[in-house]
Parts: C-alpha cells; sequence; structure tokens
C-alpha cells in the first residue's frame, strides 16, 4: 500500500498560517458571527464547523445566505424542503437572480470605477473592466437580446475564448433568465455540436479566430458551420478579435454593447436553470449539465468568500478556458466584490514560466492553475520566487488532478515559504470542489486541507461502510445545493440517476478514490474506474505518474489495469519521452526501480511501452478508461466519442497495440 494510503496521523505541516492570518480569514468570523447568530460551535475551529456544516444542514445554508446577504425578492419558505437526492428542493417559494448580485458592487460609488475585469492576452498587458463599465454592458446587451426575443429559458451559447466579452455575455444571459452554455474555440466543429445540437440555443456568440502560442487561429469556416447546423439560432453575434468584418446575417458585438440601459434582472425560481455544463464525455455524447441560478449562487458564494478568503481588494487569477468549469467559477469571483484576471492564450507563451508573469503584472492575490503546470514549471527549472515580484500572492491553487508531493514542495521552495498551497478537487457536475483551500488549516504535502463546509464527504468501501485511513470510493452523503438539477434531454432521470446513484442509491458516488486521513485531510488517488488493483492491492493512478514523471526522461505517462479473461491482470505503463530520452534497458530499469522503491512492487508495470503522447480530454484529462476498453479490443468508435479527444490518432496507437496482442 502507498504510503499516502497509510499516512503518519501526526504530520508535520509543510505549512500553517499563523494566528493574525486565522483572525483575519472571513471564514473566522462567519464562524463567530454563525456561533452568535445561529448556534454554531464558537471553539474548535475548522472541524467543529464542519460538523456543524453537515449535521445542521438546513440552517448552515440558511446561515450562508444571511452572511452574503441573499437577495430574494421572494422570500423562501423552507431551506431544504427535499434532502432526497436526486432532486433535493433548495429555498422553495424563493426567487432571485445571479448576475444581479455578481454585479452588486458596481452599486457601490466608491467602488464602480475599480477594476472588475483585468483582461491579459499573450502581450502580458493587462487591460481593465471598471465595474461601472461591465454593469452598462450586460445592462446594453441583456435588453437587445430581450428585443431578440430572448425569454427565460431559452439557450444562449458562446464560442468564445477567456475574454471580458464572454463574461458580459455570461451574465446577460443570466440577467433575462436565459440559460448560458460555452465551448472554447479550440474545439473543433463536430465537438460543439456535439454539445450545443443538444440544448437547442437561440443565440450564438462566437469570434472570428483566437491568438494562442504567438498565432491567429482562423475560425470563420467553424463559425460558418456551426451557424448551418444549430437551425434553431436566431442570431449570431460576431465578436471580431482578428478584427474581421462581421459576415452576412451577423450581429455587431459594439453594436450591442452600445447602450446605456440599466439592467432588468429577471427574477426567477431559486432551481430556474442558470448554465449547462458538459462532461468530458469520453463515450457517447457529453452529458449536458444543468446548474440552477440559486443552487451555483450559494454554493459559490460559499466556496469563493469563504474557502478561497476572497473580497474586495483581492485579484483572484486562474487559468482555464470558456470550455472548462474552472471558467464559470473564475466569472463567480465577481460575487465577492473580487477583481477577476481573465487571461487569454497559451500558458507557456513565451516560455513556461508565463503564468507567473501574469500574477505578476495583475497583482494576483489568488492565483489558480492546474497540477500539470506546476510541475511542468518544476521540470523546466522555472524560479518564480526569484523572477517573478509574487508579494501580493497569498495562495496557490491546483486542480485538475492531484498535485504531486514534488509540486507542494516545489511551490513551498520556489515561490514562497509562507505560501498558502490548496490542492483542490471538485467536479464540472458541481461546478464546485468537495475538498479543498481553507485558509485557516495547515498543509501537508500531497494532501488537500479538509472536505468542505455543507459537504458531507465520506470514504466508502465496497459494502458502502465508511472508513478512515483506508482507500475508498468518494461519496458525498447530503445534497449540495450546486448539484445538477437534471441533464438535459434526460427526461426519466435515467442518465442523472446512472451517473451517480447506481452503487449507492441515495447517496452521490463521484467516481474518485479518495483517503480520508485521521487528522482530518484528503488525499485523491485518481478516479476509481481506472484504479489500479494487484493482488487486491488497490491504487489510484495518480500514484503511478507522480512517481514516473519525476523522472527527467518522461514527459508524460499512462497506466491501465486489465483484468484478463484468465484470471490474469495485465499493467502496461505507456510513456512519452521527454525530448532526447531513449527507452532502453537502463530507463526501464530506472523506472521500475522507482515504482518498486517508491511507491509499491505489487505495482512495477508488467511492460513499460513507448508511446507517442498521452490522449486527454477536450479538458486536459488523461483518457484512461476508453484506453481500457480499446486495450480490452473495443473498436474505436465504441470505446471513445472522438470529438471529445484531443489528438484522435494518439488513439489508433493504443487500438494497435490491441490488435497486436489479440
Amino acid at each position: 500500500m502507498t504510503s499516502a494510503a497509510n499516512p503518519d496521523p501526526q504530520p508535520t505541516p509543510l505549512w500553517q498560517p499563523d494566528a493574525a492570518r486565522i483572525a483575519a480569514a472571513r471564514i473566522t468570523r462567519f464562524q463567530a458571527w454563525a456561533a452568535e447568530r445561529y448556534g454554531a460551535p464558537a471553539d474548535g475551529g475548522y472541524a467543529a464547523l464542519h460538523r456543524w456544516s453537515v449535521d445542521e444542514l438546513d440552517l448552515f445554508w440558511q446561515a450562508v445566505a444571511d452572511w452574503f446577504d441573499i437577495r430574494f425578492s421572494t422570500p423562501y419558505e423552507a431551506v431544504l424542503a427535499d434532502r432526497t437526492m436526486p432532486g433535493a428542493q433548495w429555498f422553495t417559494g424563493s426567487t432571485l437572480n445571479y448576475a444581479e448580485h455578481a454585479l452588486r458592487t458596481a452599486e457601490d460609488p466608491a467602488r464602480a470605477g475599480d477594476p472588475a475585469l483585468l483582461h491579459v492576452d499573450e502581450s502580458h498587458e493587462p487591460v481593465a473592466t471598471s465595474w461601472a463599465e461591465l454593469r452598462r454592458q450586460v445592462g446594453s446587451l441583456a435588453a437587445e437580446l430581450r428585443a431578440l426575443g430572448v425569454r427565460p429559458g431559452d439557450r444562449v451559447s458562446g464560442y468564445l475564448p477567456n475574454v471580458p466579452q464572454a463574461v458580459v455575455a455570461l451574465l446577460a444571459s443570466a440577467a433575462v433568465g436565459a440559460v448560458w452554455t460555452s465551448c472554447a474555440p479550440d474545439f473543433g466543429a463536430r465537438s460543439v455540436l456535439d454539445r450545443f445540437q443538444q440544448v437547442e440555443p437561440v443565440v450564438l456568440f462566437t469570434v472570428d479566430g483566437y491568438r494562442y502560442g504567438g498565432k491567429e487561429h482562423d475560425r470563420t469556416d467553424v463559425v460558418a458551420e456551426l451557424r448551418r447546423e444549430l437551425p434553431t439560432l436566431r442570431a449570431v453575434v460576431h465578436i471580431p478579435l482578428l478584427g474581421t468584418p462581421a459576415p452576412e446575417g451577423s450581429l455587431d458585438w459594439a453594436a450591442l454593447t452600445a447602450g446605456d440601459t440599466e439592467p432588468v434582472f429577471e427574477q426567477v425560481p431559486f432551481d430556474h436553470p442558470l448554465w449547462v455544463l458538459y462532461s468530458s464525455g469520453t463515450t457517447g455524447l457529453p452529458k449536458a449539465i444543468v446548474q440552477s441560478q440559486g443552487g451555483i449562487l450559494l454554493e459559490h458564494f460559499k466556496q469563493l468568500g469563504l474557502h478561497c478568503d476572497l473580497g474586495p481588494g483581492d485579484r483572484f487569477f486562474w487559468y482555464t478556458s470558456t470550455g472548462w468549469m474552472m471558467w464559470n467559477f473564475l466569472v463567480s469571483g465577481l460575487l465577492t466584490g473580487t477583481t477577476v484576471v481573465l487571461y487569454d492564450g497559451s500558458p507557456g507563451f513565451p516560455d513556461t514560466g508565463a503564468q507567473w508573469g501574469v500574477a505578476e503584472r495583475t497583482g494576483a492575490t489568488l492565483f489558480g492553475t492546474s497540477a500539470a503546470y506546476v510541475m511542468a514549471c518544476r521540470k523546466a527549472d522555472v524560479h518564480p520566487g526569484r523572477d517573478f515580484d509574487l508579494s501580493r500572492v497569498k495562495g496557490v491553487a491546483t486542480t485538475g488532478s492531484p498535485l504531486p508531493p514534488d509540486g507542494f514542495r516545489w511551490l513551498h521552495d520556489e515561490v514562497r515559504e509562507d505560501l498558502w498551497i490548496a490542492s483542490v478537487s471538485g467536479g464540472t457536475d458541481v461546478c464546485s470542489c468537495f475538498a479543498g483551500a481553507v485558509p485557516t488549516l495547515p498543509v501537508h504535502i500531497g494532501e488537500l486541507q479538509a472536505p468542505c463546509l455543507g459537504t458531507d464527504l465520506q470514504a466508502w468501501d465496497a459494502q458502502g461502510r465508511p472508513v478512515v485511513g483506508e482507500v475508498g470510493e468518494l461519496v458525498v452523503t447530503n445534497p449540495m445545493p450546486s448539484m445538477p438539477i437534471r441533464f438535459w434531454n434526460d427526461p426519466d432521470g435515467s442518465r442523472y440517476r446512472d451517473s451517480y446513484f447506481d452503487m449507492f442509491p441515495g447517496a452521490w458516488r463521484h467516481g474518485d478514490w479518495i483517503t480520508l486521513t485521521g487528522h482530518g485531510s484528503v488525499i485523491i488517488h485518481g478516479r476509481s474506474d481506472s484504479t489500479l488493483n494487484r493482488q487486491g492491492v488497490r491504487m489510484g493512478s495518480a500514484d503511478i505518474y507522480e512517481v514516473v514523471e519525476r523522472l527527467p526522461e518522461i514527459r508524460e505517462s499512462l497506466v491501465i489495469g486489465l483484468e484478463e479473461p484468465d484470471g490474469g491482470y495485465w499493467m502496461p505503463l505507456f510513456v512519452h519521452l521527454a525530448e532526447g530520452a531513449v527507452l532502453d534497458d537502463a530507463l526501464r530499469t530506472k523506472i521500475k526501480q522507482a515504482i518498486r522503491e517508491q511507491l509499491s512492487p505489487r505495482h512495477v508495470p508488467d511492460e513499460i511501452i513507448e508511446a507517442p503522447g498521452v490522449p486527454h480530454t477536450l479538458t486536459g484529462k488523461r483518457i484512461e478508461v476508453p484506453v481500457k476498453r480499446l486495450l480490452q479490443g473495443a473498436a474505436l468508435d465504441r470505446a471513445v466519442n472522438p470529438g471529445s479527444v484531443d489528438n484522435l490518432d494518439l488513439l489508433r496507437f493504443y487500438e494497435d497495440i490491441a490488435r497486436k496482442r489479440g
């Protein structure tokens, strides 16, 4: 078993906040206030607050709504009228509007001129949009959407990069009660249509192209195909990022946002759809996940205002694209009065350290990125603390995959010793985190600080029994407000139930292996449906990657565990080599020795195979399960949705491996 699965019950923290930082944290002030008003525990720190938040779920979420001054235009009758999962009923009878809260800071004359958005492209020069200007543009565009006949419940889509226009379009859509959905412009036409055709949008916001890696990428042909293949469109809005004129029949962005119209915020029921997000969709069509205006509002206020400790004066930067839930999460930084940093471009342009330069230039106080980027910086010998002024950065958060122990050490050593490192884990499915950032708790290497407030997170064994200190399924045993209200085109809810409630009816099973430690932290081991199980010892693929990719010769790796018909178990490791490296006997021995000594002799791979690359979903996650299906003999079109993969040719390599074995 890995050392991660049996952690020292009293490990030495890598970092811990000092008394002043704990006292100043918003979560500390919330706990004292909730103790006085709602009977939350005044003592016992975060652990006591978390226990109360799940034991007194109704009271906790009522306190969150009160603390963040949620504007219910119609009061609610009950906080949680029905806690059945799926189908929980939150804040029944109430009405509100997400966009109204996102633009609330603009109502303060003292803040109206401050930057709401800082947009940075590959020139790395920030361009500000003030709160007043953002509100004006949203008001103008919302009025134009209504003039086009857009009504509450209609879908509005964006084929857009991470630019201010995307934020304006989302907020204007929410203001009129429409349902927003977006894809990044590096998605090909088939991938976009697999998503947008499901929801039948009436408006499409689109760019003529985008800039990435120092090059311009024209998308006019893709846009033309989208227009042909989306018959429900009433209007197409052209945003000329590359300076081309609007195609015939499309509307001009500048004209639609030129007005000075006070925004009108449609007051919608708490569970009214806010946006549709899409799962990775590695098989079949991507799941079209619908989340509600009220559920996202409450969850994001809690997550950003308490866990991320964001508020006025902060600057929030997370590297993301509009095709990933982290973009929606980033935009919600506006709820807390925080300046949101939008970066549009390659994460590694002009060099690997580029994101640190963006953090420096924008004065970011919370910098979010991927674990993969942190490890790439480590391999490229980047020195952020030496080469950039990161004095305003209070914390660095990572997600997308577990941050390996070496990533924690590197951030601590190379950014700053007094750095809050928040590895977080959640999912598109809830557009939030199950576990991660807590500004008042210590940070332990390789661990997420704690389960999040209001999240009844447990690790269950195969019999559905909670375990501590052992690997188990990530299970949430009580509802969260941002859980999907439904999937699109799933009228009987069967696809929704099958996705999360098939293994443990009534409890959300997310599909990750986790360990809850004795000291309250969480360790993520990777996807449970691609878990490696040799001789009864289970291990997450992330544990293998952390050891293998520490070697300088390995750029990236993919490990698959295959149960064979004769009862055997074949575990190949595919390696994408760094430039100049050769997979000879010496390197094979080095890899096996690293896994044997640092992890487990049972999990030394049966074969180590050089691969031309590792396939990913369009949101950057390694594709493990479809490769497993290919190696088991499934046809390519049955194993994966081609439109969900970043490089289909790579999958043909794995298909060939299966054929040769077959």
